[in-house]
């Protein structure tokens, strides 16, 4: 199950969170895009985790018209500098401008890089846009799961949809996320040596799963070490596959369909779920 030194080759798949406006992909984002389009990907969601690079997001969303699409939201890392005057008016013309989800937001408790209750209060304003706006949220949260279950309750109450990224967390936190109607979307992470839970890759149940690069960050095996790309996504779905007794190609269409699904995304026609 663990061993992914091969080439994994899948028709078509979905990086549901990538860094494309990331710094690191300052010099060649566009190249890094027609490698993921040639690797298969179908669908790209470029995450905006502030204003500037949400900027930078839209521009690759727009010279990359069907593969790319851009989100807007404030990192919890920069909590602090949550601005009600500027953010809220910024991420409402992002969505005009065709963002598909409000985030990268939400709470990180392990890092700490902003007070806890400054990071409780951006994320409050971002799920009140998201819920202004109709968007779904993308959610970091990391060793914050108390606070992270309470506003799953909160945002199901309000009819937020969700999307816990990157998820390293407990069994708990995941079924409190399934619960709210939400989904989880794993990463490369779980490729690794060290991943913790061969069960929480099977609970996400198939049409609530998500699958995503978070590159440049986390590059799953074989390329761990490397800056990530979303043309290796086919590793972590392999990986995920295998755990769940199944093959890569069906989960590749089902999490495929998901992103469209979860951010209403336009569909081919020609396009199915395996």
């Amino acid at each position: 199950m663990r061993d992914l030194q091969t080439q994994v080759h899948v028709s078509g798949f979905a990086d549901s969170h990538v860094h494309l406006a990331s710094s690191a992909f300052a010099d060649d984002a566009d190249v890094v895009i027609e490698r993921a389009r040639a690797a298969g990907a179908r669908a790209l969601v470029c995450i905006g985790e502030s204003v500037e690079a949400a900027e930078r997001a839209q521009q690759l969303a727009a010279r990359h018209a069907g593969l790319v699409f851009h989100t807007c939201g404030v990192h919890p890392h920069d909590a602090n500098e949550w601005d009600p005057a500027r953010h809220p008016g910024a991420i409402r013309d992002a969505a005009a401008r065709g963002a598909v989800a409000v985030g990268e937001c939400g709470l990180d408790y392990y890092y700490d890089h902003a007070p806890r209750p400054v990071q409780r209060q951006a994320l409050a304003a971002q799920l009140e846009l998201a819920a202004e706006l109709d968007l779904p949220i993308v959610l970091h949260t990391r060793e914050a799961e108390e606070d992270t279950r309470a506003m799953l309750a909160n945002a199901a109450t309000a009819g937020v949809r969700g999307v816990l990224h990157c998820f390293t967390g407990s069994e708990a936190l995941a079924e409190a996320a399934l619960t709210a109607g939400w989904y989880v979307s794993f990463s490369g992470i779980v490729t690794f040596r060290n991943w913790h839970s061969e069960a929480l890759l099977r609970l996400v149940p198939d049409d609530r799963l998500l699958v995503e690069s978070d590159a440049p960050y986390l590059a799953p095996v074989p390329n761990r070490g490397k800056r990530n790309e979303s043309q290796w996504v086919p590793h972590t779905i392999a990986r995920l596959a295998a755990a769940r007794g199944g093959d890569a190609v069906s989960l590749a269409a089902i999490t495929l369909h998901n992103t469209r699904t979860f951010f209403r995304l336009p569909s081919p026609p020609h396009e199915s779920v395996s």
